[in-house]
């Protein structure tokens, strides 16, 4: 049973959803830097972030309380190994984007039904109980893989530009925001949706961002994006520590 008074994860605030859009851009642009600036390629890049992933997410479950530092840590880790995994099952295996995508949603759907047959709910916060914060992690890393996936399946698949695969899956984010605030529905299944949807959208953002002006980006390069993203998402986080301190 979860203790009411007690809590690892972040609320779910318009903070939240910013900070989740600038690490998922962040974990665009630093996958790319590692597997094709650097050169290193999808598997290398896959080790190397996994490596990160599981260093941070060990803290995370061993800390004691929700701190953000070590929250956002292990969600930047998540979306930039989200980038190595959807990348090495689209192009380094060969499914392509529309398979590699509907790959990735039955594993999410299969980790969230279990998650729910366990525990009777999937709600995201508060959570305390380890195993359902491993459930939840789970959820994001596959949230986050699908989301670098889709992103792509937007570009390169059906050939939006960068920029307009970016304002679709806005588009997408505004319309749960609407049903969030004006209708019933399921705020559970609107939650996992939109974490899923804002993946693509700093997928997509990120790529604008870093890809050649003549493939519709801005050439602004991995590492300076990258180096952007950081600078906003540890600003984030700062104010995050000071206002958890005080509540």
């Amino acid at each position: 049973m979860e203790k009411p008074d007690l809590n690892k994860v972040a609320q779910i605030t318009l903070a939240f959803w910013i900070m989740k859009i600038i690490a998922t851009t962040l974990g665009e642009t630093l996958g790319d830097y590692i597997s094709q600036t650097l050169g290193l390629g999808y598997t290398v890049g896959i080790i190397i972030t996994l490596l990160f992933f599981g260093i941070v997410l060990s803290i995370q479950l061993y800390s004691k309380k929700y701190t953000p530092f070590y929250f956002w840590l292990v969600i930047i880790a998540t979306t930039t190994l989200g980038t190595e995994i959807s990348d090495f099952i689209d192009r380094s295996l060969g499914l392509g984007y529309t398979q590699g995508s509907f790959i990735l949603f039955t594993l999410l759907v299969i980790t969230l039904g279990l998650w729910y047959s366990k525990f009777k709910n999937l709600k995201v916060y508060p959570i305390f109980n380890r195993n359902k914060e491993l459930y939840f992690w789970s959820a994001v890393l596959l949230s986050n893989s699908l989301g670098t996936a889709f992103g792509d399946y937007l570009s390169d698949a059906i050939g939006l530009s960068y920029l307009t695969g970016a304002l679709v899956t806005a588009g997408m984010i505004a319309l749960v925001m609407l049903l969030h605030y004006l209708t019933k529905a399921n705020q559970i299944l609107l939650f996992w949706i939109a974490f899923v949807f804002t993946r693509p959208f700093g997928a997509t953002f990120g790529d604008f961002l870093t890809k050649p002006v003549n493939k519709g980006g801005l050439d602004l390069g991995t590492l300076q994006a990258s180096i952007v993203s950081t600078i906003l998402i540890s600003l984030l986080i700062f104010i995050s520590h000071k206002r958890n301190k005080k509540s």
